[in-house]
């Protein structure tokens, strides 16, 4: 089914699988030691959207004006907070709306740099089914994704995106909720609305946490969650000719927004969404289960941030190795 959507793509014009292990190019990695290697990986123990340490470990939340979603709606850092979930820190995204722009406010935590292309992306995240305060009903967008710079020109071959999920508990966009998506992005023309993409769907509730995994190599991005293959795009699904994984290195991105308001009913109501970790392995396919591993066996020793993306190096050879 086609979706008529203006979703990711409005930010950048408005305002911004394989089971097991491969190292791709080289020889097989199999010790989770080796998924630190050309890695990033950060469990969000910050204080605040204003922690030095946030910025200094390359996020940002988003303050500036623009799509996606309701027309006029803020984006503020004060919307990205990190309280202690379960004993663990979290990034925690919420937004809200009285059913007017005026009062409707929406959050983004971003990388501010565009440094991901090939390799495993994965997080774990909580998507909620309902508000934690108001009436339930409204078109908001759970979302977790990866994308590169505005397109020049309509179809532009470079414009690179990748949602790995962007959930929808209560529908959008003409369908019926919950419905989840991951959708792969080569090129665009917004008036009238003809995207060369490939997509996936799942129809039931995402309501609590879920690991959302996507590996991106040799024309293929395969999306995964809790482990089970969702969907292998290669190239667009609507001419079978462009190919669908990232042409151009990417920005990472987790943001919770609204389609519109035409759901709304009372009074304010506030959702949130929650990221207990983020894992990128570059140049490198790993398999889900090894991602969930690594993540465990980095928070057990008490890594909170590593990044060895661009140095090339592994976890104990590098001084961005952060621990409690």
């Amino acid at each position: 089914m086609m979706r008529v959507r203006r979703t990711t793509v409005s930010a950048m014009i408005l305002g911004t699988a394989m089971l097991g292990t491969a190292l791709l190019g080289a020889s097989a990695a199999s010790a989770a030691g080796t998924s630190t290697c050309s890695a990033l990986f950060d469990d969000f123990s910050y204080t605040s959207p204003n922690d030095s340490a946030l910025t200094g470990n390359g996020w940002q939340a988003r303050t500036n004006a623009g799509g996606p979603g309701v027309v006029g709606a803020a984006w503020s850092s004060s919307n990205i907070s990190f309280p202690t979930v379960d004993g663990s820190k979290v990034a925690r995204l919420t937004a809200y709306t009285t059913g007017n722009a005026g009062g409707t406010s929406q959050a983004e935590l971003l990388t501010g740099e565009r440094r991901f292309k090939d390799g495993t992306y994965a997080s774990r995240i909580r998507f909620t089914d309902s508000p934690t305060s108001g009436k339930d009903g409204d078109h908001v967008n759970e979302t977790f994704f990866a994308i590169g710079p505005q397109q020049r020109f309509d179809y532009d071959p470079d414009y690179s995106e990748l949602d790995f999920t962007e959930y929808l508990p209560n529908g959008g966009w003409g369908a019926r909720g919950p419905i989840a998506y991951q959708t792969s992005y080569n090129g665009y023309r917004l008036e009238p609305w003809d995207p060369h993409n490939a997509h996936s769907q799942q129809t039931s509730s995402l309501n609590g946490w879920h690991t959302v995994v996507t590996q991106v190599w040799d024309g293929h991005v395969k999306y995964y969650m809790d482990g089970a293959l969702l969907g292998d795009h290669t190239v667009d699904e609507q001419t079978g000719q462009y190919p669908v994984a990232p042409r151009v290195p990417m920005s990472v991105n987790f943001n919770l927004w609204f389609i519109d308001i035409a759901g709304h009913k009372g009074a304010r109501s506030t959702y949130t969404e929650d990221v207990d970790w983020f894992y990128y392995a570059k140049d490198q396919v790993i398999a889900p289960g090894e991602v969930t591993a690594t993540a465990t066996s980095l928070r057990s020793s008490g890594t909170t941030h590593l990044d060895t993306v661009d140095s090339g190096l592994c976890g104990g050879s590098t001084t961005t190795l952060v621990k409690r």
